[in-house]
């Protein structure tokens, strides 16, 4: 069987959590956290950086930041994971889903604003996979309303946006547009802390010093450490949100390499790309989009097939062949949890993709005769 994903090792990995064992600081924080922390902010411009436990955790602080109060409301794709609902849920706010584009599944910025209501606070746009929102209208709502945007790059580590409204030519780092952002280095993504792990992006100057407390469990026990305040005690919300010297060890191993990952994931992407092109223009399928404004970090190859039993169909053909193709998310806004509290706004887009959707095997260790291999499975269930 052709895996969907397989976690790859640069063959460092081991070394660095080894050399973070026995230097006997385990709980966070220490070399291999701060050389993370600091690469990200050099290599992508980002005001501060904290390494989290996961993605979710990394969202989770983005919402305690947002300080919001029972009744402000968040608009959020419902083409996501749940776990971009879930963030700003449990801080008390309404989650108001928006619909996706037509083109591909990220939030449609042209009907943003037709959610916003005197309870908004915060936009989140998911920059799915790894593909930019358009961040040029969304950051225009956001200054015309005074609301906070809280990026989910949870799959877009390494990707850009290409402003229209200043130099075309600029690429922006994805997670650096936002006041606040959260990439996930599971292991499905393109690189990973060892299974699990997050990044918390501050761009605002006015939540770095909070992002540190909430991180350090609700203390002040980084500005201690650094010299700044004699002691530290307890001086707001926060919780358990620092990972383990040891993931951060992993992730450095990842960090060091990411060029020659994201190297290969895109020959493997534009492979992909070149192969299927002739049965997309036959109507067999769409293949992903990239706007004129966007990047392509190639988290995800996917197809979106003309409906549910067409894909249901294709899956099924390809697992009986020894491929594992997988679709992905549910539309949130009709989920078992939230469709009581839904508005009863119809979200055909985002149904459709929830629907449609199917993504093919990605991984660094995947060949290019792999991917030809699944290419002409999929040619010849066509023909």
């Amino acid at each position: 069987m052709i895996n969907f994903n397989q976690p790859h090792l640069t063959g460092k990995e081991a070394h660095y959590m080894y050399e973070a064992v026995f230097a006997g600081k385990l709980s966070g924080n220490g070399k291999f956290t701060k050389a993370c922390q600091s690469w990200f902010e050099q290599r992508y411009g980002f005001r501060k950086c904290l390494l989290t436990t996961s993605g979710t955790d990394a969202l989770e602080m983005c919402a305690m930041l947002c300080d919001l109060k029972p009744g402000d409301e968040v608009i959020v794709p419902s083409y996501t994971f749940v776990s971009t609902a879930l963030a700003f849920l449990r801080e008390g706010a309404k989650v108001v889903f928006a619909d996706s584009m037509t083109r591909n599944p990220n939030i449609d910025a042209e009907t943003l604003e037709t959610l916003v209501t005197p309870r908004t606070k915060v936009i989140v746009p998911v920059h799915y996979a790894g593909v930019a929102c358009d961040m040029d209208a969304i950051m225009a709502v956001a200054k015309k309303h005074n609301l906070l945007v809280v990026e989910d790059a949870a799959q877009a580590i390494d990707s850009y946006y290409k402003s229209q409204s200043s130099n075309p030519k600029s690429q922006i780092p994805l997670g650096s547009i936002g006041h606040l952002a959260a990439f996930s280095f599971h292991e499905t993504k393109n690189i990973t802390a060892g299974g699990e792990g997050g990044l918390l992006v501050v761009n605002d100057e006015r939540f770095v010093r909070r992002a540190e407390i909430i991180w350090e469990k609700g203390t002040n026990r980084a500005e201690f450490f650094r010299g700044e305040v004699n002691k530290y005690g307890w001086v707001d919300m926060g919780s358990s949100f620092l990972p383990s010297e040891v993931n951060a060890a992993f992730l450095w191993a990842q960090v060091e390499n990411i060029d020659d990952i994201q190297t290969k994931r895109k020959a493997l992407w534009n492979r992909y790309r070149e192969r299927l092109t002739p049965l997309a223009e036959q109507g067999r399928f769409t293949l992903p989009d990239i706007p004129g404004y966007a990047t392509n970090n190639a988290h995800m190859f996917y197809l979106v097939l003309p409906n549910l039993e067409a894909r249901t169909a294709f899956i099924k053909y390809l697992k009986d062949h020894g491929v594992c193709a997988v679709f992905h998310y549910l539309s949130l806004h009709s989920s078992e949890y939230y469709k009581s509290r839904h508005d009863g706004r119809a979200l055909p887009q985002c149904d459709r993709f929830a629907d449609c959707l199917v993504r093919l095997p990605l991984f660094y260790d995947l060949s290019l005769d792999t991917v030809d291999e699944i290419c002409d499975l999929i040619s010849t269930y066509y023909q």
